[in-house]
């Protein structure tokens, strides 16, 4: 239960920095959002959930 509230905080730690860091951008990514498709948003979920599953299979191989 500590490893799972971990990533939630680390998770909370980068978007804070990427917020922080560049604001603008974030919002313009933000804006460009809805001219995706559900399918684009999908596969682009889908490789992020799998490189998470990766990076924590090598840490905990």
């Amino acid at each position: 239960m500590s490893d799972l509230l971990v990533g939630i905080g680390l998770v909370l730690v980068i978007e804070g920095l990427v917020y922080a860091a560049a604001p603008t951008a974030m919002r313009k990514m933000a804006e460009r959002l809805p001219e995706l498709s559900d399918q684009t948003l999908r596969l682009s979920g889908i490789v992020a959930l799998a490189a998470g599953v990766f990076v924590i299979w090598l840490v905990r191989g």
